[in-house]
């Protein structure tokens, strides 16, 4: 990406406009248009061009909007569409009553829309949000990656996102499982005062999935925001995944890829991002995890190699701003700043109390080495036998400097 350093002071606190939700009978003609069976994003792009609002399009006969676009004045005409547009403008009205909640609905036009979803190839035409808007005027990173990480790709990820919200950035992810959670999490952990994380989720926000994310996606709620193009009572549906991912990496400047295997919907995500014209940066792990695979893939495709989190700040020529890191008072942006806060590697991540383990298990750790390994493996590298080494696994394993994989195999956290 070849644009100017940008400063990630600005927190984007101006006052929200008005929106498509302050006109019930906008409101209502953009509800029956993304209603209308067979439209379409595209083909509601296409009769907005023709004729300019969504008032106009509902209001103009079903043989002038059939001549324009087949079948779309019989789609819009329906008396199903109308009754359903209508139901689902009560319970969107009846959502954005409670003004303590900061929810809104967002279209093309709209002051607080995301400038750079419009320069997507398909952009939503409403979005449902929660939170605080100033995460859509941030400069953003997605994190994306595994549902099913190692412990290493969690820390990672949390440790990343972490710094990357400590430098003001915005970290965007999809509130799943795994990877998704773990960067939310880290970014909600640099208590920057701005909102640090946004998620953009596949059902309606007024439903939360996968469900056990509740407190989750209330946390980001009240220090971030939630994003959603689906209307309100949207289930969770496989085939909303995919579409939501072109949000994740449309709204920023780059997709970060913590671990995946082949074939995952990370992938997805960051081909989208790099159709968009998006940076693409992957984190490397042990050739012999099948979490990592995707990420070498992509590596040997032409994304970036990131080994700490600057490697991201660095290419996409951002300027971190500094922060206050006195535990006496929460990090703000802008403040001057006793330290730098580190850069997240996993040898950070992972630092074993010698003190804390049973004898032998500190050089259990070093022969472990960073891949996995199996018990016979480990036995012809230490020569101790099986009962000393399940003992001593253990005992690492419950100070959370081991994690047991599928397959018998032990692993060092931090190493993915």
């Amino acid at each position: 990406m070849s644009a100017a350093p940008a400063d990630l002071t600005r927190t984007g606190t101006d006052p929200v406009t008005p929106t498509a939700a302050s006109d019930p009978d906008e409101l209502l003609a953009w509800l029956r248009l993304l209603l209308a069976p067979g439209l379409g994003r595209r083909g509601v792009r296409q009769l907005l061009a023709r004729l300019g609002s969504p008032q106009a399009v509902v209001g103009t006969t079903a043989s002038a909007l059939n001549a324009l676009l087949p079948g779309a004045g019989t789609a819009l005409s329906d008396a199903e569409v109308r009754q359903q547009a209508e139901a689902q403008l009560a319970s969107t009205q009846a959502w954005l009553a409670d003004a303590s909640a900061r929810r809104h609905v967002l279209v093309p036009g709209d002051t607080d829309y995301p400038a750079l979803l419009l320069e997507t190839p398909d952009p939503p035409l409403m979005l449902f949000a929660q939170g605080d808007l100033a995460a859509l005027r941030l400069p953003a990173l997605a994190m994306v990656g595994s549902r099913n990480p190692t412990a290493g790709g969690e820390d990672n990820a949390r440790a990343f996102a972490r710094h990357f919200a400590s430098c003001g950035l915005c970290v965007v992810s999809g509130l799943a499982q795994g990877v998704d959670a773990a960067a939310h999490q880290g970014a909600l952990a640099a208590a920057t005062g701005a909102p640090a994380t946004l998620a953009v989720v596949g059902t309606g926000l007024d439903r939360v999935y996968p469900a056990s994310h509740r407190d989750l996606a209330h946390a980001i709620a009240q220090n971030g925001l939630l994003l959603s193009e689906y209307l309100l009572g949207t289930p969770a549906r496989s085939q909303n995944f995919p579409q939501r991912n072109r949000l994740i990496a449309g709204l920023s400047l780059g997709t970060l890829v913590v671990e995946a295997a082949m074939g995952s919907g990370s992938l997805i995500t960051a081909r989208l991002a790099t159709e968009m014209g998006r940076e693409v940066f992957a984190i490397p792990g042990s050739i012999h995890a099948p979490q990592v695979k995707g990420c070498h893939a992509l590596i040997k495709q032409g994304a970036r190699l990131v080994e700490v989190a600057d490697d991201v700040l660095s290419e996409l020529r951002l300027q971190p701003a500094p922060v206050k890191t006195a535990a006496a008072s929460p990090r703000r942006r802008g403040a001057s700043a006793s330290r730098t806060p580190p850069a997240a590697s996993s040898s950070e991540i992972v630092t074993p109390s010698q003190a804390a383990l049973l004898p032998g298990c500190a050089q259990l750790l070093e022969a472990l080495g960073h891949d996995p390994l199996d018990l016979d493996q480990l036995q012809a590298r230490t020569g101790e036998t099986t009962a000393d080494l399940m003992a001593r696994l253990l005992d690492l394993e419950l100070q959370g400097q081991v994690q047991r994989l599928p397959g018998g195999r032990y692993q060092r956290r931090g190493w993915a």
